[in-house]
Parts: C-alpha cells; sequence; structure tokens
C-alpha cells in the first residue's frame, strides 16, 4: 500500500534495477530519500502541503520495505545507494534538484551531494548522521541491524518480532524514530516486504550491512569544503537517535544554521508535516 497523497506511481529502469517512484505537483523538484526499514510512506503527510508549490517525487529505495526487488548484483552499499539516486535523477533528467533526505536517507543524500553534485540545487538535511555519529547511530540499540546483517538467518529472525504490533513502540524499532504511533496501515507497508519477500530481505540485508560512518564523515568533510549549494538543517527537538547538539555542531562548519523541529522524534515528517512544509515554503522556491 502507499499513500494516496504521494501522487502517481511509476517505475524508472536503472543499471541497479526498477526503483518505483511516486510524483506529485509541479514545480522546482524535490527528491525525498528515507531511511532503513520505511518507503515512500514516510512523506504521506508532508507531500500535499508541498505539491501545490513543488514537484514531489517519492522513490522507493531499495531499504528493506521496498516491492520491487533490485537486480541480484546491485551494489547496496552507501555509495552504490548514492550512485543510484544519481542515476535517477539523471533517468528523470531533474536539475536544481532539492534533495531532502532524513534519518539514513541524509547521509546517503549528503553522499550524493558530494559525489554528484550537478544536479542537485539545494541539500536538506532532517535529523540524520552526522561526524559525531556513527551509522548504525548507537543510541536505541540500532547497530544489532548490521551485526545481524552478517547472516540470512539471523537477519530474517530479527524482524519476526515486527508481526506483533506491541513491538512497533519499542526504542529500537520505530518507537524512538516517531514520537506518535504511526497508523497500522503505514507500519504493515513497512514490515511485511521485509517479512514476505526473501529478495527484499536480501536487498535490506546488503544495504544495513553496508553502512559505515566512514562513508558519512567523509561525504561531511567534503561538503564542508567543496558543496557549493545551500544546506538546510530541520532537526527533531525532542530526537533521541541523532543529538541536537551533533547538528548543531555540523551546521556551523558549514556556514548554516539549523532550524528546530517542535514535538517531534526523528522522523519530522511524521510528527510535524506542517512544520516541515512551511520551512519549505519560505526557503526552498527559486
Amino acid at each position: 500500500m502507499r499513500d494516496p497523497r504521494l501522487g502517481t506511481s511509476y517505475d524508472v529502469e536503472l543499471p541497479a534495477g526498477t526503483v518505483r517512484c511516486h510524483e506529485a505537483g509541479a514545480g522546482r523538484p524535490i527528491v525525498f530519500v528515507h531511511g532503513y526499514l520505511v518507503n515512500a510512506n514516510l512523506w504521506r503527510k508532508l507531500v500535499p502541503l508541498l505539491s501545490e508549490r513543488f514537484r514531489c517525487i517519492t522513490p522507493d529505495w531499495p531499504l528493506g520495505s521496498h516491492l520491487v526487488p533490485m537486480n541480484r548484483d546491485a551494489d547496496l552499499s552507501p555509495p552504490g545507494i548514492a550512485r543510484l539516486i544519481a542515476d535517477l535523477l539523471d533517468a528523470l533528467d531533474l536539475r536544481d534538484v532539492i534533495l531532502f533526505g532524513n534519518d539514513s536517507g541524509g547521509a546517503y543524500s549528503q553522499l550524493t551531494a558530494v559525489t554528484y553534485p550537478e544536479r542537485v540545487g539545494r541539500l536538506v538535511l532532517a535529523s540524520c548522521e552526522t561526524p559525531d555519529c556513527t551509522w548504525p547511530p548507537t543510541p536505541g540499540g540500532f547497530p544489532l541491524l548490521k551485526w545481524t546483517a552478517a547472516h540470512p538467518a539471523t537477519y530474517s529472525a530479527l524482524y519476526q518480532v515486527l508481526r506483533f504490533p506491541a513491538t512497533w513502540r519499542w526504542r529500537n524499532t520505530y518507537g524512538w524514530l516517531a514520537k506518535y504511533p504511526i497508523d497500522a496501515a503505514t507500519m504493515r507497508s513497512y514490515i511485511d516486504p521485509v517479512l514476505s519477500d526473501p529478495a527484499i530481505r536480501y536487498d535490506g540485508r546488503k544495504a544495513i550491512g553496508a553502512v559505515d560512518e566512514r562513508y558519512s564523515r567523509a561525504a561531511a568533510a567534503t561538503l564542508a569544503g567543496k558543496f557549493e549549494s545551500p544546506v538546510d538543517f530541520l532537526w527533531a527537538a525532542d530526537d533521541h537517535v541523532f543529538p541536537l547538539a551533533h547538528a548543531s555542531a555540523y551546521a556551523e562548519r558549514l556556514g548554516t544554521e539549523v532550524r528546530v523541529v517542535p514535538d517531534s522524534y526523528t522522523y519530522v515528517a511524521e510528527d510535524q508535516p506542517e512544520f516541515v512544509a512551511k520551512e519549505g515554503l519560505a526557503r526552498w522556491q527559486r
């Protein structure tokens, strides 16, 4: 299930495989990059607030909650995902793109911006990895996700607990990512693929097993010195996973400021879509 507010769905054939996209609106393009074990539904509340002014493109990136498996030999390491994002921008011939990354999607977006900057006109980082963070982030016990990816059996076993809705609010599942409970239909769209499809598990395991802070820290170092387009920080006031202090230090290095999203955890588009949209409408139009 993908929320109808995301707009029209279509598939884009890329060298690494098929990426399913959803699109609504017209204007300057915003390409959204979600993190691990969520999909385009993360943006379902935000897109209708922005689509009157922007062309909102919300792909399902191959991070465990997607529906179309990638090619078996696809590179889903952080540099591979950055290449995938860049290939999508090329395939859709998007220019002056606002690249909006949240959670680990922010790390992938930083990698894309520094490696393939040609089509990126603005980078929006929303509660994500900074140079002071590990990847996966240490708070909440998320390194377990990478450890269990070492073998298909341990990877599959880890997610079986998500069959029970009571576990969705645990801090090491989604409880420290969304401040308020996510509706059941959206949650099912996040967890059912990894529970039911071995090919999706294969992609998810490859992706989470390859993350490492050396990639995000290298991207941050390059971003500070060479990325010439604007960078915005939207950070959850109550984030347990990505500390606000880390965001402030990183923003200072980049010569920008942090806009604090009140009453929110990491998933700012889930908890406070109106605030995020207001910031976007004020800052991102040409």
